[in-house]
C-alpha cells in the first residue's frame, strides 16, 4: 500500500489519461482483437499459441481469485482513492490482476514468437506499462501484478516449445486443446459445486462468484470452439494467412466487425432463449470462435488474390 500511496501522490490528469488508455490492452475486447489479427494475418500456430496460452492464463488467474478472494486497495484501506475512470473494469477479487496476466500473456506471447527487434521490444515495453497502469489506477497492489506477470512467463515459455511441436504433429495440438477443456471443466465444477464461505454468498460479494461463474461458462464455449475451428481447417479448410497488405486491412476491419457483430447481437437472444442461464454464454461465445475460425476465413482465399496480375 505505501507504494500505491506513492503513485497516487504523482498522480496528474496527463498520466492518468495515458495509463487508462495503456490499460485498455488487458480487456477481453483488446485480447481477442489481437490475437485474431495474428490468427488471420501472420501466423494460425501463432495464434493458437496466444490464444489458448490466454485462456490458460485466465482459468489460474480466476482460480486464484476465488480461492484466496483477496479484495481490492480502495476496500483494504478506505482512505485509498483510485482514478474513477478505472473502477468499472476493477470488478472481482484483487489478487491476482486479470488486466496483467491477459496483456502479458498476450504480448508477451508475441514478444517470444518474433525475432523482430522492434515488435520484440515493443510488446516487452507494453509488458511492463500494463502492469504499472493497474497499480497507478489505484486498481491492483505489486503482488496482484507480480504473480500475474509470472504465471504469463510460465506459461509463455514453458507453452511455446510445445506449441512449436504441435505445428508439425496435430496430434499434440488436440492433446492442447483437450487439456484445455479439461482444466475449464474443473474450474467451472469448482466455482458452481465448492462450499464457499458464506459471506462471498453476501449481497455486497456475490458478483465476484456470479462473474467467476460466467467466466468459467465462456471458457467452456471457446475450449469447445477451439477444437471444432482446429479440425476443420485441418481436415477440411486449410486457409491462407498471406494476402497483400490492403487486403489484409479489409479483411481485418471487416472481419472484427462481423465477430463484435455476433458477440453482441447474439447476447440477448440467448438470454432469452435459454432464460439467462449461463449456457447462453457457452453458446454465445462458441459461435463468436466458430466465426472467428471457419466462417470469415472462408472468405481468405478470396482476399489472397486481390492485387495479384
Amino acid at each position: 500500500m505505501s507504494f500505491l500511496y506513492f503513485l497516487e501522490s504523482i498522480r496528474n490528469p496527463v498520466c492518468d489519461a495515458f495509463f487508462s488508455l495503456i490499460t485498455l490492452l488487458g480487456e477481453e475486447t483488446a485480447f481477442m482483437a489481437i490475437g485474431i489479427i495474428v490468427f488471420w494475418c501472420f501466423s494460425k500456430f501463432q495464434g493458437y499459441f496466444l490464444l489458448i496460452t490466454g485462456f490458460l492464463g485466465t482459468i489460474i488467474n480466476q482460480f486464484l481469485k476465488m480461492l484466496f478472494r483477496i479484495p481490492r486497495p480502495w476496500i483494504k484501506d478506505p482512505n485509498f482513492t483510485i482514478v474513477e475512470s478505472a473502477r468499472e473494469g476493477a470488478s472481482g477479487f484483487s489478487f491476482p490482476s486479470g488486466h496483467t496476466q491477459t496483456s502479458v500473456t498476450l504480448l508477451g506471447g508475441i514478444a517470444r514468437a518474433n525475432k523482430n527487434a522492434w515488435v520484440r521490444w515493443g510488446t516487452i515495453a507494453l509488458c511492463v506499462l500494463v502492469p504499472l497502469s493497474r497499480m497507478y489506477l489505484g486498481v491492483h497492489t505489486p503482488l496482484d501484478v507480480l504473480v500475474s506477470v509470472l504465471i504469463s512467463l510460465l506459461l509463455i515459455f514453458g507453452g511455446y516449445p510445445l506449441f512449436k511441436k504441435a505445428e508439425e504433429n496435430d496430434k499434440i495440438m488436440y492433446i492442447i486443446i483437450a487439456s484445455l477443456f479439461v482444466l475449464v471443466v474443473a474450474f467451472m465444477l469448482f466455482v458452481c459445486l465448492y462450499p464457499f464461505p458464506a459471506e462471498v454468498y453476501a449481497k455486497d460479494n456475490i458478483h465476484n462468484l456470479e462473474s467467476a461463474r460466467k467466466n468459467a461458462f465462456t471458457l467452456l464455449g471457446c475450449s469447445i470452439g477451439f477444437f471444432v475451428v482446429y479440425f476443420v481447417d485441418q481436415r477440411y479448410l486449410r486457409f491462407e494467412t498471406k494476402a497483400v497488405w490492403w487486403a489484409q486491412i479489409i479483411k481485418v476491419v471487416v472481419g472484427l466487425a462481423i465477430v463484435l457483430a455476433v458477440k453482441e447481437l447474439t447476447r440477448y437472444p440467448l438470454d432469452a432463449i435459454f432464460n439467462g442461464s449461463l449456457i447462453a454464454c457457452s453458446i454465445r461465445y462458441f459461435l463468436v470462435v466458430i466465426t472467428a475460425g471457419i466462417l470469415w476465413p472462408l472468405t481468405f482465399k478470396w482476399f489472397s488474390k486481390l492485387g495479384n496480375k
